[in-house]
């Protein structure tokens, strides 16, 4: 093959990016299939490609946007690094795909100290890696050896006594790496028992493979941990006993563990990042808080999920939060004890505006997916809860008319990997409450969306909003800053009060009859509008109840349900 180049250009990086992804790709199937602890999902693999998945991505549109300006110069070096780790950074996925995020922006703050440099030599590389490693432990809240985090120190010894150029000093790294690797199976019982090596290590070895072809233009000729695994009849690797959960490094591990992984970006300054990561310490486990600059990407399991979202409110702003339930058969392993990769009956999965709700739905126990206003999730992003979900049958709740198609099609896709999947066409969140409240897993799955449906379809649903210009509306033309109450999708009243229009709409909902009234409220409505309506209601309408919640940053100043 010919050979690479041997300084790390914006070029080397693109190229490495492409052939991690492509490696990644082969392995993460192996990777999935040697999880063995904390939480058996067996995903590090899928997490790990997502992530680089992303840094690829950002770093091919660094290259698009010089491409389409034709008089500027090609990226420079560090652009092309700082791409990559911030990609890696919004992109990472699981506890494996956030070390490996604060790897690559290890590797960039290094990289891109000196702007004006257009390329840099094995020494500047033996460097990087050095503070790669070194970011990584301290993004962990509780490091121990025997994790990614104990590859990628040994990575980075090879390196530093390396001679020579990028390739000599990749090839060091990799061959480091790669011991180390092997080493791991006696470094922790759990691997030990199950008789595999680390499967975030195993990940990263495959990431410094690319490396290495990167400047030689040959891949290292056997890539170390399918070995462990026989295959089966179809080819692909057998899991271990007590397989299937993803390695960490903070090495926690039990025989119980937390009920949810709770995941978001977070915009904050550093200081309100370390009380974070102190109150979320004192919360659950397989603590990761990677990124800086002012945008973290923080990772937890708790048992406490709304608690752990409202740390995040309460040290900045949160999004893109993934809370993920993980059931009966995905608590932390045991190992031996549990069936390898057992699938949930039934789960729900549930599209929900705010981060209290998204708590909240967690906490029935759905897999949720954020949608932040005016960025409505992908289809792609609805599949991956239904996978993060890991059920046989899934009951998909959109929350939003707008995103009937964009559900239909996840449904789809869904159903083609085999999960049995219906789809609820909830419009409001507060349908969605209502279709989890009558959810009952025990129930023939026919049955249960049925009731769920019937719930959810009997639900009338409103918002009380700020008009953002003017506009004509089902209830006249509104002015930018007016108070909109919508029922059902349509404008029904336009005000000057927030309370004032929320009583109309409320009034106006419970004229058709009504036993439940749901209030969400969103993080700017103060709790007077809540205290207002619900003495509206008792003063009233005698035989209704009323429920309040906190939705967060929901869009919608108030939400309304009635049942």
């Amino acid at each position: 093959m010919p050979q690479g180049p041997q300084t790390f250009d914006a070029l080397a990086v693109r190229t490495w990016c492409g052939l991690a992804l492509e490696s990644l790709g082969r392995a993460r199937e192996e990777i999935d299939a040697i999880n063995v602890y904390p939480v058996a999902d067996g995903d590090t693999g899928t997490n790990l490609y997502l992530t680089v998945e992303s840094a690829a991505a950002a770093v091919e549109a660094v290259f698009a946007g010089h491409a389409m300006a034709a008089a500027s110069a090609p990226p420079s070096l560090a652009d092309a690094v700082r791409a990559m780790a911030h990609g890696a950074l919004i992109g990472a996925r699981g506890n494996s795909g956030t070390i490996l995020a604060q790897l690559l922006r290890g590797m960039a703050q290094v990289l891109a100290a000196d702007s004006g440099r257009a390329h840099t030599d094995g020494q500047g590389l033996r460097r990087a890696l050095r503070h790669a490693a070194e970011s990584a432990r301290q993004a962990v809240a509780h490091p121990v050896e025997g994790t990614v985090l104990t590859v990628a120190s040994a990575a980075a010894d090879a390196a530093s006594d390396a001679e020579g150029d990028c390739g000599s000093v990749a090839r060091a790294a990799y061959e480091g790496a790669r011991v180390a690797l092997t080493a791991t199976t006696g470094q922790l019982a759990v691997l030990e028992r199950a008789g595999v090596v680390d499967a975030g290590g195993r990940g990263l070895v495959a990431v410094l493979s690319a490396l290495v072809q990167t400047f030689t233009g040959e891949a290292p000729r056997q890539t170390p941990g399918s070995a462990a695994l026989p295959a089966q009849t179809d080819g692909t690797p057998e899991r271990p006993d007590g397989a299937g959960a993803e390695t960490c490094g903070d090495g926690t591990a039990g025989e119980s563990g937390p009920a949810f992984e709770v995941i978001y970006l977070l915009e904050a300054d550093d200081a309100a990042v370390d009380r974070l990561r102190e109150r979320l310490d004192g919360l659950g486990d397989s603590l990761v808080v990677v990124g800086g600059d002012g945008l973290w990407n923080v990772h937890v399991h708790v048992d406490d999920a709304g608690a752990a979202v409202e740390a995040g409110v309460e040290a900045g702003r949160p999004h893109r939060i993934r809370i993920t339930h993980f059931g009966l058969g995905d608590v932390h392993a045991g190992g031996a004890a549990r069936p390898p990769r057992e699938r949930a009956q039934r789960a729900v999965v549930a599209v929900v505006p705010g981060e209290g709700l998204a708590g909240l739905y967690a906490e029935a126990g759905a897999t949720t997916v954020l949608a932040r206003p005016g960025e409505p999730p992908a289809s792609g992003e609805l599949v991956q809860a239904v996978r993060r979900a890991h059920a046989l049958e899934v009951v998909l709740l959109p929350n939003d008319a707008d995103l009937r198609h964009t559900a239909a099609a996840a449904a789809e896709q869904a159903r083609t990997e085999g999960v049995r999947v219906a789809l609820i066409p909830t419009r409001s969140a507060v349908q969605g409450i209502a279709a989890l409240a009558v959810h009952e897993p025990e129930r023939r799955f026919d049955e249960d969306v049925v009731a769920m449906t019937s719930a959810a379809g009997a639900t009338r649903y409103a918002e009380v909003a700020v008009a953002e210009r003017q506009s004509w509306t089902m209830a006249g033309i509104c002015q930018a800053g007016d108070v909109l109450g919508l029922i059902d999708g349509d404008v029904a009243v336009i005000g000057a009060d927030v309370t004032t229009t929320a009583e109309t709409v409320l009034d106006r909902m419970l004229a058709a009859g009504g036993e439940m009234v749901t209030l969400v409220l969103g993080d700017e409505t103060p709790d007077a509008v809540a205290t207002r309506l619900e003495a509206r209601v008792r003063e009233a309408y005698l035989a209704v109840d009323t429920v309040v919640y906190r939705g967060g940053r929901q869009g919608a100043l108030l939400l309304i349900g009635v049942e």
